[in-house]
């Protein structure tokens, strides 16, 4: 069917349509259909907004059964039957089994939106302005996000300074992962340092679009430490890595640390629907009414099926933590087998936020344009997109997760086998760039 409606009036700042360009119509589990009829395979998710796959059926029913008795979908903030039980099971499966008392703020529908709101806050608290965030960190968009993100390219279509942060080396990104915290401690401490205390440090313990690195459970113990000793404010973003991506709730979990403020966004609706929001220590709540808000953060659609998903996946007593755990196993498995077919590829991630990073960074996106061909949708992540980077749904069933996996040994077999052949038209290609962008 003809994509021409979208290339000719669509911005050109459209990007995923470009390595996969069907015409997506249907979707179920882990399934999309093409319009012209065509399966494909989903590693995707919808880049972690869809945890429990599309269409969830449970999620789905609750719903339509809302929409069809004419719940409220929009309301700002005022209070709605569906955002009460939405609290409600959120309270009861997530933040009480954790010994959790943090505050529920719900912002703008995306995560930027709650990164956004976290950095103001923290700024509010402490009176102070600067932010430490890490190498190769991602964390939004908009101009707040955007300070505290890494990627060159993203940071530049700012059009701005974007200042007010502090860069520091992420765990792994030096061979002494010590001196960066020996260096903070230092400079916060020292007058004289030229540096001033910040109002917060903000952290991805996956980073997901940097590159799947992961950081260590002692050195996120070690910075909530540093944070702890200095009056620093910890933020934890875990709006991709969150809601069971890494096998637990959150993130963090595993490294037993507690964060004065957590970004959630896209799989806390459990079905796609745009919801973000922020959970905050109860002495932080020093908001003044309105002191920041947004139209559509209180959707309650999302509020619906994200009330359905903590009933579902997260009130069973462990059971569904584990599948996931298992999960994660069978995709480490898979994706080792992919990073021995290549000399000094490495396996990267955690659960099932996970992937091979390529020393070469050609091959991760020839392989993930292999897998399309062969129906599957996988990303790339990092600075060069030289990571490979799966994201199968938390409740893919095992054959399928094995059929991706066996469809991703069979890309990379093919891209190795005509690596030689392309490398003239990789070359080609390039010069061709270059030409075209004036450098």
């Amino acid at each position: 069917m003809s994509t021409t409606i979208f290339e000719s009036l669509e911005s050109n700042v459209r990007s995923y349509c470009r390595s996969w360009p069907a015409v997506f119509e249907t979707a179920r589990g882990s399934r999309l259909h093409a319009e012209d009829g065509q399966g494909y395979l989903d590693f995707f998710s919808g880049a972690g907004a869809l945890n429990y796959g599309h269409n969830e059926p449970d999620l789905k029913r609750a719903l339509i059964e809302y929409l069809a008795a004419d719940g409220v979908v929009h309301s700002l903030d005022t209070y709605t039957t569906a955002k009460r039980r939405f609290l409600s099971a959120f309270e009861e499966h997530v933040l009480r089994p954790r010994g959790l008392d943090h505050k529920v703020q719900f912002t703008g529908p995306t995560g930027t939106n709650s990164v956004e709101a976290a950095l103001k806050l923290a700024r509010l608290n402490t009176g102070r302005t600067g932010v430490v965030a890490f190498t190769n960190a991602f964390h939004g968009m908009t101009l707040g996000s955007l300070s505290v993100t890494g990627n060159a390219m993203k940071r530049n279509g700012a059009g701005v300074p974007l200042p007010f942060v502090t860069t520091a080396p992420y765990d792994g990104y030096l061979e002494d992962p010590s001196w960066g915290f020996s260096w903070l401690a230092r400079t916060w401490a020292d007058s004289s340092s030229g540096m001033e205390r910040p109002a917060a440090v903000i952290v991805e313990t996956v980073q997901g679009e940097g590159g799947l690195n992961a950081a260590r459970a002692e050195w996120l113990r070690e910075l909530e430490t540093l944070c702890r000793g200095h009056g620093v404010l910890l933020i934890v973003d875990d709006v991709q890595a969150g809601c069971g991506r890494t096998g637990t709730f959150f993130s963090f979990e595993e490294a037993g640390i507690t964060p004065d403020i957590v970004c959630l966004s896209k799989s806390i609706s459990g079905y796609g629907l745009p919801m973000a929001l922020v959970l905050l220590r109860p002495e932080l709540d020093v908001w003044q009414p309105g002191q920041h808000n947004g139209t559509f953060r209180g959707n309650n659609a999302a509020f619906v099926t994200g009330t359905a998903a903590l009933e579902k996946y997260w009130a069973d007593g462990g059971t569904f933590e584990r599948s996931v755990v298992e999960r994660g196993r069978l995709l480490s498995e898979g994706l080792a087998r992919v990073a021995a077919l290549v000399e000094g590829a490495t396996c990267r991630g955690r659960g099932l936020l996970a992937g091979v990073h390529f020393p070469d960074p050609d091959l991760a996106e020839r392989i993930a344009g292999a897998a399309y061909e062969r129906n599957l949708l996988v990303e790339t992540s990092g600075p060069q997109s030289e990571v490979l980077k799966a994201m199968p749904a938390l409740n893919i069933p095992p054959e399928e997760l094995h059929e991706g996996l066996e469809i991703l040994l069979d890309a990379t077999r093919a891209v190795l086998a005509g690596r030689c052949s392309h490398a003239s038209a990789r070359v080609e290609s390039r010069e061709r760039m270059s030409s075209a962008s004036g450098y």
